[in-house]
């Protein structure tokens, strides 16, 4: 199969329609020049087989391929190739009928290709297969030897170049093939197990439950049949039981009507004794208020008076009481903020004297700058009128400074000279004193070591003071403040009585109901365990709790039930047992939406707004859970009606707003179970809300407790010092005898004369060290003058240089004094202004106990008047209460002349309430027995009719009712329980009726048609998967003979790839070896030798050879599996002339079963072509010309014959 002609119609360069017609069976050559088209004839060869890697073609999109892209209105490009058919070795798979095959491939701009195989549309894979199956894999195209292909072989790795020794094999394909079949596999593999993970999660799920669901069905028929059974039964048992009340009801409406009859005779008997009875009852209170009078009434009524004053008395005397306390806690509150100024007074006299003293420094300070800038600027001056400083910092000329400076020399030289003979004289009197003192008496010796002993004893007991840690001034200082705490616990106490005197509702006082009782089970009232947040908000939270913020929690309803039993409480008050209440709470989002209507911070939950113990949270939600608080009406009325919130809320000021449509104003939102303890809430009320006290109350007892444990820590402390102080005053007392011994044996070791002695050792070492002293002094003031000489001799040789110098180092000292100055004078003021606020503030301080002074005496004179008024009041109260208990007196001894006659009275009428009480009985019995009566007539009438009924509503009782409580029959009720059927039944029922919603009737057949789709379903599975392995098995099979095929495919690609590279190459051997892993199958690389030497690497030869190698290679592998065409295009641009020419012969040589179509500038390439083609490009598109070169070689050959001849 060759190539007879091929056909180009706008593709790339060749816009017209153009043939290339007659293409010789075996060598053709193409030439022209650059740009003439040459290579586009090879890409349109391309273009048909299918290419897919477009850059091998030079193009990117297919619309490249297609004239100008597509812009000169050219909008198409097709190739249309004839192949010749004719040798049917060679035919394509299916083609082997046809003698010519004609492949066209169209592409239109902005379409997609098509394919064309005799006129006929195939698809890309199609025509892939054909060229595939007779070595055409444009894809992998080892046919195809481009431009840069020779260097791109001698750039191969290995595998690459196994890849191509595939491709000759034709094995390649078989490998592609292969991976298709794999990556199906994998496929149907996932398939498989999403079939799998299908019959485990839902087929094998719903078999189980269809099996379930045929098991309920087989259980619900059985049971429908057991229930038809029993209830034949019960029905049977409930006609013979009607039956028999209808018999039997007769005889017993009888007796009955018998027993009334009797019980109201018995009654009559009854109603004449009780008549008697109050006819002597009333006789004898006619005689009783005979007698008695008028005489109570009036009693009672002197009493009423008595205790009326007596009220008001002592209303009186309480509101005097009242008035009185609140004059001491204001009194007292006067004290603590007098205390509390004067407190403050010393803090702020400490600093203004600090401030002060700070200041005094700072002027100091200011003035010190001050002398140091006119020092700077007077030196400065000395310096401008050339005038130096000397080492004292006085202004002076170098030449006076000279002077001194000898003169300090001289002054040196003398002192020492002075020292020199001081000093020498001192020695030698040491010497004479030190051997005398070494003379000393025994009696110093043993009152030294004593004195010495003392001075241990001593310092031994100063230890253990120390130790002790115990100061006088310690005790003093914990007693002062014991005295001190002692005083505010006081103060504090009363100030707590004096609130909770104003507010008394607040304290719950029970006795302990049992023996043991543990007071944490009652937590207290509602308004005493929470803390508000914002006391801005108190008054809303007032009237949101309303009566429930003096409620009382507790832990369970045992305890609080005890309380009321027992514990004796004063007034009513409501229990909240924690274990028991039920609170509802507003939810989170009803909140949240409320928010966004009126405003994060203008809207709050209620119970948000207090804090309280965790415990507590069911008692509090249920007290503040279910209520808003908003900052005004407005928001208040949005919220509480919108109809995604209806919740009831409370503004600021108190008002109520409820989404029943109610709204409350006002200041009074408390309720209580008595009026004095509402008049007292709604006054407090009217003043401030009583949660902002009450928190006043709250600081008030944490800081009273507070104290409380202080003052316990400072007695505690002083108890432990007690004994401490006992010890450390018998220690000090020892401490002072043993100092008074020592200071008498010091006084009497003074007045020895070995002590003078020893004075004047001490005297005369003092004299030498003073003398060593004064000579290293004066030798250093000495030198230190020589050295100031020096530089002063220095400075007069370079006088201006050091002026200017020196005047430099006074401007910048001068500036420095400036700064420092300035920095002190603002710093001065500053302070300044800062001690005259303070003093302001003084001031006021004072002026403000001035003022606490004036009330606290206007405070005690009206404790005074009151004290005064309350103890008038208190004897009033005293005699009124005489009054009141004389009138008791009296009015006790008449009732009890009155309780004689009611004793005779009562007599009486005990008996009559017997007689009445026996009357109610009767007239009871009397209406059991008519119920009983109308009851049993009802029963009778209604088991009659039962009986009708039932007969015509089940017609099977008629013929079996015979059979009904007979014993050995279906009917027979002594042996089965007639109940417990009817129980029995009950139940089935039920059961039936939960299984009827549940069962389903058509479990059978889904379960039937369930079970044979699973069947077929892994039937199929099995298939595939018996599929798979025999797939697999195949291809392991043809790996094998890959393989071998492969083998055979190097031993011959080997033989080939030496014989054409030493034809090519005169002389050089080429083969291919296995690569470093010894296996042919990892990959294979070069081995060239020239002449009888093996090179190691292809670096080692020229360009040209290399390309010869690759061309070897390329030509050899041609011939083990030769194609029917082989496109070279310009693969001998790298290649001399002779090379270029070999190339040319040994293709005639070697290949003489394959058409090729090789594109070459080169004659010697060209000129062994039987077919030649010319390109040419003429006004902008190219052109083709043919020259058949056979007949001219052989002309040319005979020409060349006869000149030899």
């Amino acid at each position: 199969m060759y190539i007879k002609s091929i056909v180009l119609e706008g593709f790339k360069s060749y816009a017209q329609r153009t043939e290339v017609r007659d293409f010789d069976p075996l060598f053709n050559a193409i030439t022209g020049f650059n740009g003439s088209g040459k290579s586009n004839i090879l890409d349109s060869i391309c273009f048909v087989l299918g290419i897919s890697n477009l850059s091998q073609v030079r193009a990117t999109t297919l619309q490249d391929l297609v004239y100008k892209s597509g812009q000169s209105g050219i909008t198409k490009a097709v190739v249309s190739i004839k192949f010749d058919n004719t040798n049917k070795s060679q035919s394509p798979l299916g083609f082997e009928a046809n003698d010519e095959i004609i492949v066209t491939r169209q592409v239109i701009v902005g379409d997609r290709s098509k394919y064309l195989i005799n006129g006929v549309n195939v698809s890309n894979n199609r025509v892939q297969d054909l060229f595939c199956s007779i070595g055409l894999n444009v894809n992998n195209p080892h046919f195809l030897i481009m431009q840069g292909q020779i260097t791109k072989v001698l750039n191969m790795k290995p595998p690459e170049i196994l890849a191509m020794i595939e491709e000759a094999a034709g094995t390649r394909l078989y490998e592609c093939k292969k991976r298709v079949v794999q990556k199906t596999i994998e496929k149907k593999e996932s398939k498989l197990k999403n079939i799998q993970t299908v019959l485990k999660e839902e087929i094998n799920p719903t078999l189980e439950k269809l099996r379930q669901e045929r098991a309920s069905y087989l259980e619900y028929q059985k049971l429908v049949r057991e229930t038809e059974h029993l209830d034949r039964y019960c029905i049977a048992y409930n006609f013979f039981v009607a039956e028999e009340m209808k018999v039997s009801s007769v005889d017993v409406l009888k007796e009955m009507q018998s027993n009334v009859e009797k019980l109201q005779e018995s009654m009559a008997e009854i109603e004449l004794k009780v008549k008697e009875l109050n006819e002597n009852i009333a006789q004898m209170e006619k005689d009783k208020d005979k007698e008695v009078g008028g005489t109570l009434h009036a009693l009672e009524a002197a009493l009423s008076e008595n205790q009326r004053v007596n009220t008001k008395a002592r209303s009186a005397l309480d509101l005097k009481k009242q008035n009185l306390k609140s004059e001491e806690v204001k009194y007292s509150e006067l004290v603590a903020r007098m205390e509390k100024d004067s407190k403050a007074l010393v803090s702020k006299e400490q600093e203004v004297k600090k401030i002060e003293k700070q200041l005094n420094a700072l002027q100091e300070e200011s003035e010190k700058d001050a002398d140091a800038l006119a020092a700077a600027q007077k030196h400065l001056n000395a310096v401008s009128a050339g005038l130096s400083r000397n080492n004292n910092g006085e202004e002076a000329t170098l030449s006076g400074q000279m002077m001194i400076c000898k003169n300090e020399i001289g002054k040196a030289e003398t002192e020492a000279k002075q020292a020199q003979m001081k000093l020498n004289y001192a020695r030698k009197e040491l010497k004479t004193k030190e051997t005398e003192v070494k003379k000393m008496d025994e009696g110093y010796k043993k009152d030294q070591k004593a004195f010495e002993a003392l001075e241990k004893m001593k310092k031994n007991l100063e230890n253990q003071m120390k130790e002790l840690n115990y100061t006088e001034e310690k005790e003093e200082a914990l007693v002062a403040k014991k005295k001190a705490l002692t005083s505010g616990i006081r103060h504090l106490r009363e100030l707590y009585e004096g609130l909770m005197a104003k507010f008394p509702h607040l304290q719950f006082e029970y006795k302990y109901p049992e023996k043991n009782w543990n007071p944490n089970h009652v937590k207290g009232p509602v308004v005493s365990l929470i803390i508000v947040k914002d006391l801005s908000k108190a008054k809303a939270l007032e009237a949101v709790a309303g009566g429930k913020l003096y409620n009382i929690i507790v832990d369970t309803e045992v305890t609080g039930k005890k309380l009321l039993e027992k514990g004796e409480l004063k007034q009513r008050y409501t229990i909240i047992p924690l274990n028991k209440i039920s609170a509802r709470c507003v939810p989170a989002d009803t909140v949240k939406l409320a928010q966004n209507l009126a405003g994060r911070d203008n809207l709050h939950l209620a119970l948000a707004l207090v804090v309280y113990d965790s415990e507590l949270q069911k008692a509090m939600e249920y007290v503040f859970g279910t209520t808003l608080i908003c900052n005004n009406m407005d928001n208040a009325k949005k919220v509480t009606f919108d109809k995604r919130i209806m919740t009831r809320s409370v503004t600021l000021d108190g008002d109520v707003f409820d989404p029943q449509g109610t709204l409350h104003g006002g200041n009074c939102w408390f309720y209580s179970y008595n009026n004095i303890l509402c008049i007292l809430m709604c006054a407090s009320s009217q003043s401030a809300p009583i949660l902002s006290k009450l928190q006043e109350m709250k600081d008030v007892e944490v800081e009273l407790k507070k104290k409380e444990s202080e003052l316990g820590t400072v007695e505690n402390e002083l108890a432990s010092l007690k004994k401490v102080a006992e010890k450390y005053r018998e220690l000090k007392q020892q401490w002072e005898m043993k100092s008074e011994e020592a200071e008498l044996l010091q006084k009497k070791l003074h007045q020895s004369a070995y002590h003078k002695q020893e004075e004047e050792l001490l005297a005369l070492k003092k004299t030498i060290a003073e003398c060593e002293e004064t000579l290293n002094t004066a030798e250093e003031n000495k030198k230190k003058a020589e050295d100031t000489y020096k530089v002063l001799e220095n400075k007069v040789k370079n006088a201006e240089a050091e002026r200017v110098k020196e005047q430099k180092n006074s401007e910048q000292e001068l500036n420095v004094a400036k700064k420092k100055a300035d920095a002190s004078s603002k710093k001065l003021k500053d302070t300044q202004q800062e001690v005259e606020a303070l003093v302001l503030e003084l001031e006021e301080l004072k002026q403000e106990q001035a003022s606490c002074k004036q009330q606290i005496a206007a405070t005690e004179e009206a404790i005074k008047s009151y004290q005064e008024q309350v103890d008038a009041m208190a004897a009033e109260v005293a005699k009124t209460e005489e009054s009141v208990e004389k009138s008791q007196k009296e009015l006790a001894k008449q009732k009890e002349v009155i309780a004689l006659h009611d004793n005779a009275i009562k007599d009486k009428s005990a008996k009559m309430s017997k007689y009445r009480e026996q009357h109610n009985e009767l007239q009871f019995q009397i209406k059991e027995l008519e119920h009983d009566i109308i009851k049993r007539q009802q029963e009778a009438a209604d088991a009659a009719a039962k009986v009708t009924k039932m007969l015509k509503e089940h017609e099977w009782i008629a013929s079996e009712r015979q059979f009904f409580g007979q014993p050995n029959t279906a009917y027979d009720f002594k042996s089965k329980n007639p109940k417990e059927a009817i129980q029995n039944l009950q139940k089935l029922q039920e059961c039936i009726e939960k299984m009827g919603r549940n069962v389903n009737t058509r479990a059978m057949n889904l379960l039937s048609d369930t079970e044979e789709r699973y069947s077929d379903l892994m039937k199929k599975k099995r298939i595939v998967e018996s599929d798979k392995l025999k797939i697999l098995a195949a291809i392991e099979e043809l790996d094998q003979k890959k393989n071998e095929t492969l083998d055979i495919a190097w031993k011959k690609v080997n033989k080939d790839f030496g014989s054409i590279f030493s034809t090519l190459l005169p002389g050089a051997k080429a083969m291919l070896t296995a690569s470093k892993t010894n296996n042919v199958l990892d990959g294979m690389a070069f081995r060239i030798a020239l002449g009888n030497t093996w090179k190691e690497n292809l670096t080692e030869l020229s360009g040209g050879q290399r390309s010869l190698v690759a061309l070897s290679l390329i030509l050899a592998m041609l011939l083990f599996r030769p194609a029917p065409v082989y496109i070279l295009d310009e693969v001998d641009a790298a290649l001399d002339l002779s090379h270029t020419q070999n190339i040319g012969l040994m293709l005639q040589n070697h290949f003489r079963n394959s058409q090729f179509i090789v594109v070459s500038l080169k004659d010697g390439m060209f000129s062994n072509a039987n077919v030649l083609y010319r390109t040419m490009f003429v006004d902008g598109v190219s052109t083709i010309t043919r020259c058949e070169q056979f007949q001219k070689r052989k002309i040319e050959s005979s020409v060349k014959k006869s000149k030899k001849e």
